[in-house]
């Protein structure tokens, strides 16, 4: 066997540059200077003979080559995540580093309940948290940065595992003195699509009302804007019109100190999926469960009543 063999160190340096095309930003991702991640690439194509990495002013482009070892190294980099986390989970499990992704629309409702759990029942669990949108929440998980994410469902997720939590129910909020105020609930054929206010795209939020109105029209007229759900609240609050919110943000206070009222969307998929999700057969998969029965804990009267329908 070659003594010559690429370092992690080296490796992870390369998938960094790849994912992110320029050298500031990679160099950022792993915690190092430009310079010293520029000379563990020039290393790394000295070390296999060959130039990976075209470098000019303005770009980043990797040779073909470099594509292939690329997509090769952030195998071998998941691999040895993989051993170690083996070795972690021989041991007792949901102790030690977990690090999980959070879509925006759960992470300010159901982590406060989550934290003061965990801090009771699994003193010896660090858990690193990251808000991302889903999209790059997946990419985090596949690139290794996460080990798990809290989601929303449907959504496509290819090779992953998941574990369904609970069901979290959509309901439309406007001004209470909306003079079409109804008793109980709101169909979708009784929104106004001109005063419909929903998140930015990269929200799968955004997706999951249009989805459970199915009218194509609402997608056509929605005004698109908000970045948060507290942002649209305060939108709705100041009568600029109504918007769609998630079970467990109207049990996490969200309306509270608001003129708004709340009504359940009644229509046939009026609800999304809140799971936790992580890489196909990975070690950790038992401790997964058992953090997906917290999380199912924390969730409270909305998980229980989501469960129970």
């Amino acid at each position: 066997m070659s003594s010559y063999l690429p370092t992690l160190k080296q490796l992870q340096y390369l998938v960094a540059l790849k994912e992110h095309g320029h050298f500031g930003k990679a160099a950022d991702s792993c915690y190092v200077t430009q310079s010293t991640l520029s000379a563990g690439i020039r290393e790394l194509e000295s070390l296999v003979g060959i130039t990976l990495v075209e470098r000019t002013r303005r770009v980043v482009r990797f040779t073909a080559l470099g594509d292939r070892i690329a997509e090769k190294a952030h195998r071998v980099l998941r691999e040895a995540e993989e051993l170690s986390a083996i070795a972690e989970a021989s041991g007792k499990p949901l102790t030690g580093e977990l690090r999980m992704s959070v879509i925006p629309t759960i992470a300010p409702f159901l982590l406060p309940r989550l934290l003061p759990r965990l801090r009771a029942e699994r003193p010896e669990l660090k858990l690193y948290l990251r808000e991302e949108v889903t999209q790059a929440s997946l990419d985090s998980l596949r690139h290794g940065h996460v080990d798990c994410v809290l989601m929303a469902l449907p959504y496509a997720l290819g090779e992953l595992d998941r574990e369904i939590l609970f069901r979290d129910k959509l309901y439309v909020a406007f001004p209470r003195d909306d003079p079409r105020d109804p008793p109980e609930w709101i169909t979708p054929e009784m929104i106004d699509e001109s005063r419909l206010l929903l998140l930015e795209d990269g929200h799968c939020l955004k997706d999951h009302a249009l989805a459970a109105c199915n009218r194509p029209e609402l997608r056509a007229e929605a005004t698109m804007m908000g970045t948060s759900l507290h942002t649209m609240v305060q939108m709705v609050d100041n009568g600029l019109g109504l918007t769609m919110l998630p079970e467990m943000a109207i049990a996490g206070g969200i309306l509270e100190h608001t003129g708004i009222v709340a009504r359940p969307l009644r229509s046939e998929n009026a609800a999304r999926d809140i799971a936790l999700v992580w890489r196909h057969n990975s070690p950790r998969e038992k401790e997964f469960r058992l953090m997906a029965d917290l999380l199912r804990a924390a969730a409270g009267p909305v998980g229980q009543t989501a469960q129970a329908a």
